[in-house]
């Protein structure tokens, strides 16, 4: 790392000018190249996948989505004289725009207006995916629908396709996590050209990974969320890696008297090698995510990696040659804010003291709060939020409460059958299976079947009682697929196969359910193996293991809590919604990765400590008192830009933030400054016991130089009498 850091310092005019093309390229590729994002979930070998392509094959004009036009009377009637003037040369237009292939009519059948007749829908099919649809194309049909608006007619739109243009944006949300984090970055260094380092640095990496994530989406399928999910964790390992960077340069900068070239390369050497170490485990747990085998991770997996590259890359780069710049005010300190760092005195030679005369009682008292906090885990259930968790402001909320209100909530996620027949045209067949599928609970209507050209294959429209992410919904689809329609199939001869957009949701999160005890077995062990090579110790991967996976626990467990159960869910304006399928998998990569970046820092100033004195005791007091300020100051950056993403409106985002945050304080708080401590003290000399004979066959990962200095200390550490 120090020759990196030499090479940046003497290049420094340089390595800025090709920090400042590769933004301003980046962002004229982003408009040149575009996004293509894909949120359609392909899962081979499921039902609903096999459904689909049996449409697409036999049954093409059936087989795109479906979206649906609500008109709501404010007075009167939808089947007023006045109001049909409005709505039918309005349909009539949407028939003829592109990628229509029809349009049903809410005055062609009785069922698509309510009881009291002020709501009716128009079924507008398309010829592909919402997500496949040009946006453009979309749009147009958002508009000549919206010419029908009058004071009197209130119309909205829903569906996957609209949805598709209501991506939220990133900006108040990434102004806010800068904001937050430009606070606690001063605080913590008291200096404003320190503080903007890393906010420098961080909006380097960002506009330039938005660049390659807009190449990526083109390659992979990549879901919308992935971008702001990776947008969200650069900024947050982007400001958290120049943080401890930017805190060991200061300090060596007062050991070395003044030497700005000596004190980057220290800090590079120290805390440049464990900002690599932690970020590339980071990366290994996100490529972790194509073990499970879905498209629609991969796309995440590569766009969070590549934010994270991004600012590893910024940070052995770009960071050293801003400290040549202006390293001589960074690094000065006002004498009155250089305090000793003492073992027996100060808020953390104290705290650690109180833990070290009761470690059980610790290790006891931490364990069981993070068990309490994830006990909501037991109620945990994997699903799809629906739109009924968008903004109120969104078209797609607005139809989907007036579809609920006019008709129930199924109608806003009807499930599609796809029926091989076993004659053409065979009617008899259609008729006993729409009487079986009527007769199931919680069915609330079948529409008339559609046959095919040629008659063997039909789309059988169902409309559920629950609303899509209901577990009763979910109940249906396993319902009709376990007991109703191998009867019909029995009986008839009819193969039948339950597809649509929510039954691909239950078999999504069905496929997630499976692959997530092997995702997280392949994790740990690839983590266990290289903290079992670094730090020559069996206790240090299996409390990282644990550790890592009780602050997870604990983190789902919160965010189970305020969605699900409803607890406090009015502080973060969320509402009742099941846990979406994909965020446990995506989190445990995410926050396992960055709590080592906590656990490598502390664990390597324990570990150095061991090496020199052999006091086991001593060892583990240095460690906390010489990292816990750095990792509670790191710690807080993450916390407070989660926790920005967690007050959007965006519900996926607000799920993610708030989980990230959580896990985060958590790990940073309880973990690595209460439980570690504890169960160290407990473990003794025992920690670093190891076979000599394996210690010679394994190979050595150095963290940081065999003859570091304890450069963190302004003046040497004392004990106490």
């Amino acid at each position: 790392m120090s020759g990196v850091a030499r090479w940046s310092l003497d290049h420094r005019r340089a390595v800025i000018a090709i920090w400042i093309l590769l933004l301003v390229g980046a962002l004229g590729a982003t408009r040149a190249v575009g996004n293509r994002f894909y949120n359609s979930v392909s899962l081979p070998g499921t039902e609903s996948q096999r459904a689909s392509d049996l449409l697409h094959r036999t049954f093409p004009s059936v087989a795109g989505d479906v979206d649906q036009i609500i008109f709501h009377t404010r007075s009167g009637r939808v089947t007023d004289p006045a109001v049909r003037a409005a709505v039918q040369p309005v349909l009539a237009r949407i028939r003829r725009l592109p990628h229509v292939t029809g349009v049903v009519s809410p005055y062609g059948s009785r069922r698509s207006i309510s009881r009291d007749g002020t709501i009716g829908f128009a079924t507008v099919r398309f010829d592909e995916r919402g997500d496949a649809l040009p946006t453009k194309d979309v749009k147009r049909v958002i508009a000549a629908a919206e010419v029908a608006r009058s004071p009197q007619l209130q119309v909205e739109l829903g569906g996957a396709a609209i949805e598709e243009t209501q991506r939220p944006t990133l900006g108040a949300a990434t102004a806010i996590g800068i904001a937050a984090a430009i606070v606690v970055l001063l605080v913590s260094f008291g200096s404003l050209l320190a503080m903007g380092l890393p906010i420098v640095m961080a909006l380097f990496g960002l506009g330039t990974v938005g660049a390659l994530i807009a190449v990526v989406t083109h390659l992979l399928h990549t879901p919308d969320f992935a971008q702001q999910l990776a947008f969200m964790i650069g900024l947050g390992v982007g400001i958290d890696y120049a943080l401890l960077i930017v805190t060991r340069y200061r300090d060596a900068y007062r050991t070395n008297g003044s030497d700005v070239r000596a004190a980057v390369e220290t800090a590079m050497d120290t805390a440049g090698r464990s900002v690599l170490f932690a970020g590339g485990t980071v990366v290994i747990a996100l490529i972790g995510l194509f073990t499970v085998g879905l498209e629609l991770l991969d796309g995440v997996a590569v766009a969070a990696s590549l934010a994270v590259i991004l600012m590893l890359l910024a940070s052995v780069t770009l960071l050293p040659a801003l400290l040549a710049a202006g390293g001589h005010r960074i690094g000065r300190v006002r004498r009155r804010r250089l305090k000793p760092v003492r073992v027996d005195g100060g808020a953390w030679g104290r705290w650690v003291a109180l833990i070290q005369r009761r470690p059980a009682l610790a290790a006891v008292a931490a364990t069981a709060l993070l068990l309490a906090l994830a006990s909501p885990l037991l109620g945990l259930r994997l699903a799809f939020s629906d739109a009924g968790n968008d903004r109120a402001s969104t078209t797609t909320r607005q139809a989907y409460d007036l579809l609920a209100k006019g008709f129930g909530p199924g109608f806003n996620g009807p499930l599609q059958l796809a029926v091989r027949l076993p004659r053409p045209g065979d009617r008899p067949a259609l008729g006993t299976l729409a009487a079986a599928v009527r007769g199931t609970a919680d069915v609330a209507l079948v529409a008339a079947p559609q046959l095919a050209p040629g008659g063997r294959t039909a789309s059988v429209t169902v409309y559920p009682a629950t609303s899509p992410q209901s577990s009763q919904t979910y109940h249906l689809v396993k319902q009709l697929r376990r007991h109703v329609l191998p009867g019909v199939a029995r009986t008839t001869g009819a193969a039948v196969l339950v597809g649509g957009v929510t039954a691909s949701q239950v078999d999504f999160a069905h496929v997630l359910s499976t692959k997530l005890p092997l995702f997280i077995g392949i994790v740990i062990a690839l983590s266990a193996v290289l903290l079992f090579v670094v730090f020559r110790s069996a206790l240090i991967p299996l409390q990282a293991a644990a550790m890592n996976l009780l602050s997870i626990g604990a983190a789902l467990g919160i965010v189970q809590a305020v969605f699900e159960r409803g607890w406090l869910h009015s502080l973060v304006g969320a509402q009742r919604s099941p846990i979406e399928a994909f965020i446990p998998i995506i989190v445990f990569a995410i926050v396992f990765g960055l709590s080592m970046d906590y656990e490598v820092f502390l664990v390597s100033r324990v570990h150095e400590e061991w090496k020199r004195s052999g006091d086991a005791s001593r060892a583990v007091r240095l460690g906390v008192v010489r990292t816990g300020r750095v990792i509670t100051a790191a710690a807080a950056v993450m916390v407070v830009v989660f926790s920005s993403f967690a007050a959007s409106d965006n519900h996926i985002l607000k799920l993610f933030g708030l989980t990230l945050a959580s896990a985060v304080f958590l790990d940073a708080v309880v973990i690595r400054t209460l439980l570690l401590p504890a169960v160290l003290e407990l473990s003794g000399r025992a920690t670093w016991r190891f076979p000599s004979w394996l210690d010679r066959r394994l190979p050595r990962v150095a963290i940081e130089p065999a003859d570091d200095v304890h450069v963190s200390d302004p003046v040497p550490v004392t004990e106490a009498a």
